[in-house]
């Protein structure tokens, strides 16, 4: 077998200049590939963590039936105070979880004293809030990046629309469970940069401001909010969690909670879905590039090597060696196509780290940099496909080249 590559290799460095094109075609590929998905990559985690750290959380942990109903805002769907307790006691027995926030969350009719309009309010205790999605404060303009009782986070949209600066006095009005209409009187102590989503219209105030808004003698929990420590982990997490809180459940024998990540609460998780696919879709047009470029190739080197083929098979070489010599040249060209391409590549993504020339804008927030990253298992994974594809692509013009008949072979000119 050494002695068959050092005759592949041979072979390929007497067409020099067709190596080098064949070869630069693939490290080509390769680069555009390794830069497509460190690129879109990159992007497509910054966004989730976005939209994770500064709204949803990870994972939200609800009363069964009340995602599907979200839109309405139920109260008759909030967990009771005591599921609130046993899910706590579960949560907070996880080495997994960084933070958890409960919160009541509720529609109700917002007041300048002079206009009216409908607003989306969350009750939150702010310490766990923040920890639990803490890039809610940098969302916070022209105020404290605080919340206490009797405070209230108006949304931008709100705030601009109603002329709501810092500062101002409001009234939230609110219907209760039980159908009564309840009013409190709040003091703007900051304006809430727009989110994507529903959150557009989310204003937050204090769980105990909450409370007493709509009158709960209990605190009563529309969902609970989670981060946890390793985000690479959380479908298996997820796992966890819905097996230790399958046996919790009702009078009707069914299930109390359900766990939501935040793919299914987002509709950016359709987005980062089309990422996938043109990844998946890029990786396929490079095995069209080596493929067609090896196969080309090499049945070029086949049509001018036939006399060659015909003298080595008449002094006795074996067929499978004549198969193996070509599909190694194969291989050759696969392997420093990609080498090279890795190389390159990986340079090219250093120095877009090191620059910081790609920047965007997500919502209002401007100047966002990317920062192209690259899986070790991503590079394995592209460069282990070249070269089985250069290998695949070397088959047919080496069978051609094994099944020669040597007096034929050696009669062409």
């Amino acid at each position: 077998m050494g002695n068959l590559f050092k005759i592949a290799v041979r072979n390929l460095f007497r067409y020099k200049r067709r190596t080098i094109l064949t070869t630069s075609l693939i490290a080509i590929g390769v680069i555009f590939v390794l830069g497509y998905i460190s690129i879109s990559g990159s992007f497509k985690n910054m966004i989730i963590g976005q939209i994770t750290d500064s709204m949803l959380g990870h994972l939200q942990i609800h009363r069964k039936g009340y995602v599907a109903s979200i839109e309405n805002l139920p109260l008759n769907l909030n967990l009771r105070a005591q599921a609130y307790k046993k899910l706590e006691g579960v949560l907070s027995q996880q080495p997994e979880i960084e933070a958890y926030s409960p919160r009541i969350k509720f529609g109700g009719m917002f007041s300048n004293f002079t206009e009216t309009t409908n607003i989306r309010l969350n009750g939150v205790y702010p310490e766990k809030e923040f920890k639990t999605i803490p890039l809610l404060t940098s969302r916070i303009q022209n105020g404290e990046k605080t919340l206490n009782r009797g405070e209230i986070l108006v949304p931008e949209l709100l705030a601009r629309g109603m002329g709501v600066k810092v500062g101002d006095m409001v009234v939230v009005v609110a219907t209760n469970q039980d159908g009564s209409v309840n009013g409190k009187q709040f003091k703007v102590t900051g304006i809430l940069e727009s989110a994507t989503g529903p959150g557009g219209r989310d204003g937050y105030i204090h769980i105990g401001d909450a409370m007493e808004t709509l009158r709960m003698g209990e605190m009563e929990v529309s969902e609970v909010a989670i981060r946890i420590k390793n985000f690479s982990k959380m479908d298996a997490f997820t796992q966890k969690l819905e097996n230790l809180l399958s046996g919790e459940v009702n009078k009707q024998g069914k299930p109390i909670f359900e766990i939501h990540s935040w793919e299914k609460l987002s509709p950016f998780y359709n987005i980062a879905r089309m990422i996938d696919v043109m990844t998946i879709f890029i990786q396929i047009m490079l095995i069209a590039v080596v493929l067609i470029s090896v196969m080309n190739v090499l049945i070029m080197a086949v049509y001018e090597r036939i006399r060659e083929i015909g003298t080595i098979a008449a002094i006795g070489t074996l067929p499978a060696k004549i198969l193996s010599m070509f599909m190694l040249e194969g291989l050759c060209l696969g392997a420093i196509g990609a080498v090279i391409g890795d190389i390159v590549g990986s340079i090219i993504i250093y120095i877009l780290n090191l620059t910081k020339i790609i920047t965007f804008d997500f919502s209002r927030q401007t100047g966002l940099i990317l920062q192209p990253t690259i899986d070790p298992y991503n590079v394995l994974a592209i460069s282990a496909i070249v070269i089985i594809v250069s290998v695949i692509a070397s088959l047919q013009p080496a069978l051609k080249a094994s099944r020669m008949e040597p007096i034929k072979a050696l009669r062409h000119v």
